[in-house]
């Protein structure tokens, strides 16, 4: 199976290039700019001619949140427009998309987990951008599956984790918010729920799932455990102070309680997400022996 991935340098497309490089009977090819650009709709019939994929993962986004704010044509353009072009195409082709999409739609009042049929309310022009990307993605092809996940982290990139543990390289103590809660996921745990989904697409698969790790905490849970299995390894870690999100003083409003329900994904692909402390344990690992190891400059 081919498989073409937008978003050739994010998170889940680094993730995907890696796992896949393990399974037998995966080609998996990622694509970015200027070759295959959501902003310019002319370049993504091409681009999918080009490699002749079994399946797309529509996975290249606007992702800034708190900029988000002060561009939402900007940000509409990719994570609606763009998104929606893209499994359009596909379409053309008569191939399936998997399209990501984010926990940002919902409000976080709901006092107990999402599940996919709880009606989105997102707070800011991030979250609106991506369900309105989710009705675009399905309105252009009835082939897909959309998965919202959560509170992205991976060894790459730009992530909460990484951020974390650079702050601890220059401080004793972090400020971390502490009321707002939701389920940590790595890229890694997504990219094989991707590859393992994309040979048992048919038309009792198709649809809107949420996919996160298990269990829940908050940034300051998260940031504390964080430092724990740093520290473990030799890396760097701080203390955690707690604060709360109205403090943290962000431009754009965020979930109070995001947590997604996977259950309707592991139930109908067989599948078993793994806890986010063990994931998160794996991706804190890999960063922090990443920093050690770095030379002093």
């Amino acid at each position: 199976m081919k498989i073409l991935v937008s978003g050739r340098n994010g998170q889940l497309a680094r993730c995907l290039m890696e796992r896949a490089a393990s399974r037998d009977g995966i080609e998996l090819v990622s694509m970015g700019r200027p070759e295959l650009d959501l902003l310019r709709r002319e370049t993504l019939l091409p681009a999918l001619e080009k490699v002749q994929p079994d399946l797309v993962v529509s996975a290249a986004a606007y992702t800034a949140v708190d900029k988000a704010e002060s561009e939402p044509g900007l940000v509409f353009a990719t994570n609606c427009d763009g998104a929606g072009a893209l499994a359009s195409a596909a379409a053309r082709m008569g191939v399936g998309v998997v399209h990501i999409s984010s926990d940002y739609v919902f409000a976080g009042d709901n006092g107990k987990p999402y599940d996919e049929g709880d009606p989105a309310a997102p707070l800011g022009e991030y979250g609106r951008s991506k369900y309105a990307g989710e009705l675009a993605v399905k309105a252009a092809n009835p082939k897909h599956v959309i998965l919202r996940t959560a509170w992205a982290h991976s060894p790459y990139g730009s992530n909460f984790i990484r951020t974390m543990l650079k702050l601890a390289g220059s401080r004793g103590t972090i400020d971390v918010v502490a009321d707002r809660f939701g389920s940590p996921t790595s890229m890694l745990d997504v990219a094989d729920a991707i590859l393992h989904l994309a040979g048992r697409l048919d038309d009792d698969h198709w649809g809107l799932y949420h996919l996160t790790c298990r269990g829940s905490t908050s940034w300051a849970g998260l940031a504390r455990h964080v430092f724990a299995a740093s520290r473990a390894v030799g890396g760097p870690w701080a203390e955690v102070r707690d604060i709360s999100g109205d403090d943290y003083k962000a431009a754009a409003p965020r979930p109070v309680a995001s947590v997604l329900n996977s259950n309707l994904f592991e139930r109908r692909f067989s599948w078993a997400m793994p806890s986010w402390q063990e994931s998160a344990t794996e991706v804190t690992r890999r960063i922090a022996s990443e920093m050690v190891d770095m030379p002093v400059s």
